[in-house]
């Protein structure tokens, strides 16, 4: 008989996924135990196991050690693994020899979301791979890839649900005195940001749609610019910038000094931008100090392909957006560190030369490294809408419960997933 398995979930993307990952894991026969650290925490979990952390940060290491050893805990779930909680609880976990699974956001968004063991992004095991070892890997591998489906939005439930958890935080958290977000703003100041962003939608999308037909009707080349939300963890723990107005200095000027005066620089806003930077107002700023503010153009959120489908090149610190851009072929210059920063893929040259002369990425490596991670840690779903977490349930779980992880049962006997995607 199989000894059962010890789940603790630590936080998890806003909404009930984690809960209704912690109902079907009980369904197989596991423990389940959830620390939550607020009031938001606290209102989207269901079922037995739930532990408030009422203490200090300081104190939250000894406090995992103690949950993981009454408990006898196997296995450690969170989402993202840099925020100060999660951080610490991996170097305990780790010390432990517990499993540790961590979500993300998909490397190959907005159709899939990433399941990985031990760490994400610039903690992931694809850092340590090459293309070539990816190759190798899927040698023996001749399954097809599905296409994704033609429409799988999130967005609206992934605004809402965070707008929700933040209200709880606010309104409904005096029982945690000690909790410090592992933002920048207060509490406070983002739910007001998310309900005026709920609010404001309609005008958004003229602002967007204005600034979108000015640029496919320009008839101008133009660079793209990823912006990134200056609080994801992927910016702040695995970037040279300490904000964003730096990122933006750095690129207006690489611009300004090396691109064709014909050229324009197109400047997309992460579609979860609620305005906590004044985006727009430092962007006129540093285009009119070097004479270029009518080449320059905001585009507030909105969809990514249609700006990149005719972009000459794109500029990021290290989003997972950039993938659609090599997807497409198009030049790639990356700043921090990201799964995708191969140097097949990612341009070293200097930003003034990359402007005037960007180089394309192997689109043939690109392809295997794309259905290398297909192959493995990225699994069709979404955290947010219905359908998207049916989806994902289907195929985490059995993930979760396997011996290996992604990338050592593509290389074993384990059978192979079917990447259906289906309703």
């Amino acid at each position: 008989m199989t000894t059962p398995r010890h789940f603790l979930f630590l936080q998890g993307p806003h909404g009930p996924f984690f809960a209704q990952l912690a109902q079907a894991l009980r369904k197989t026969g596991a423990h389940i135990w959830r620390v939550g650290f607020n009031a938001g925490d606290q209102a989207f979990w269901r079922g037995a196991g739930y532990v408030p952390y009422l203490g200090p940060l300081d104190d939250w290491a000894e406090t995992c050690r103690d949950l993981i050893a009454e408990h006898r805990i196997t296995d450690l779930v969170l989402y993202g693994d840099v925020r100060p909680v999660h951080a610490e609880a991996v170097a305990v976990a780790r010390a432990e020899g517990l499993r540790i699974h961590v979500f993300e956001e998909g490397y190959l968004r907005p159709y899939w979301v990433t399941y990985e063991r031990g760490g994400s992004n610039g903690h992931s095991r694809l850092m340590q791979m090459s293309v070539a070892q990816m190759c190798a890997a899927l040698a023996e591998n001749d399954h097809d890839m599905h296409p994704p489906p033609a429409v799988w939005g999130d967005m609206r439930q992934h605004m809402f649900y965070g707008a929700l958890y933040h209200w709880f935080v606010l309104f409904r958290n005096r029982r945690y005195r000690n909790f410090v977000t592992h933002r920048d703003l207060s509490v406070g100041r983002e739910a007001l940001l998310y309900t005026k962003r709920l609010f404001t939608m309609p005008y958004g999308a003229l602002s967007r749609y204005a600034a979108q037909r000015r640029i496919r009707y320009g008839g101008f080349p133009y660079h793209l610019m990823l912006l990134q939300l200056e609080h994801d963890a992927s910016f702040r723990a695995h970037s040279p910038f300490a904000d964003m107005e730096a990122f933006l200095q750095v690129v207006i000027d690489g611009f300004a000094a090396g691109a064709p005066s014909h050229h324009h620089l197109v400047l997309k806003a992460h579609p979860l931008e609620i305005g906590r930077v004044p985006l727009r107002r430092i962007i006129a700023r540093m285009a009119g100090e070097h004479g270029i503010a009518a080449r320059v153009h905001f585009v507030r959120g909105g969809k990514l392909a249609p700006l990149l489908d005719q972009a000459r090149s794109a500029v990021t610190v290290n989003s997972t957006a950039a993938q659609q851009a090599l997807w497409r072929g198009i030049p790639l210059k990356a700043f921090g560190t990201a799964v995708y920063d191969k140097p097949e893929f990612v341009s070293d040259q200097a930003l003034p030369d990359f402007f005037a002369n960007p180089r394309r990425p192997d689109a043939r490596a690109y392809r295997e490294y794309r259905r290398f991670l297909l192959e493995t840690c990225q699994v069709p779903g979404g955290f947010y809408s219905a359908r998207g977490r049916r989806q994902l349930l289907r195929e985490v779980v059995d993930m979760m419960l396997a011996d290996v992880d992604p990338y050592d049962a593509l290389q074993t006997d384990a059978p192979r997933r079917d990447f259906r995607v289906v309703g």
